[in-house]
């Protein structure tokens, strides 16, 4: 359950791959919902879902951050490099950092007008309405670009991970989907 030296724990496994899919899926569907006409059946339904699961989204990523904290992190494969290393570090802080400004990015663009976001018509998120003229348009541009350079980095971490798998023949990708294998030789930190 827990993380050890050499090894992440299922909760960081099941964190890591449902964090994923719900991204690609918000973004997925956010891509194909800027397109919508008033007139289209999804015009209001895919919005509301859209922020439903994003929010959502948002609680369980601060679960994830206060998970990760508590959790030992494996050490380093001796495959990587300094530069891996480094870079993989950089690379993680980023992604974080980009998804939590998305959030909040999504919810400055849905609490422009002073309303509040209900997630499922079941809880509603109470809105700090307008903070800056514009909003809503300057949110708007902050939470597209953001969301496609997102995409642009999830794409490096997983070629990152493909290359580790499949040229390196290193345990980084078995690590993340939960394969136990052989004792590896690590480097501390």
């Amino acid at each position: 359950m827990n993380n050890t030296s050499s090894s992440y724990g299922y909760v960081s496994i099941f964190f890591h791959w449902l964090s994923a899919l719900t991204i690609f899926g918000l973004f997925g569907l956010g891509f194909y919902m800027v397109d919508l006409t008033y007139y289209d059946s999804w015009y209001k339904t895919a919005p509301d879902i859209h922020k439903s699961i994003g929010l959502i989204l948002f609680a369980f990523m601060v679960l994830r951050v206060v998970w990760r904290a508590r959790q030992i992190k494996p050490n380093h494969l001796a495959s990587h490099s300094t530069l891996e290393r480094k870079a993989g570090k950089v690379i993680h802080n980023v992604l974080y950092l980009l998804i939590f400004i998305i959030m909040l990015a999504g919810y400055l663009i849905s609490t422009a007008d002073g309303r509040g976001i209900e997630i499922f018509e079941v809880i509603t998120i109470p809105a700090l309405g307008s903070i800056i003229e514009n909003q809503e348009d300057i949110a708007g541009l902050v939470h597209q670009w953001l969301a496609y350079l997102l995409m642009l980095l999830v794409t490096l971490h997983a070629l990152a991970a493909l290359k580790h798998h499949f040229i390196d023949k290193d345990n980084t990708l078995n690590r993340m989907i939960g394969r136990r294998l052989e004792t590896e030789n690590t480097n501390e930190k």
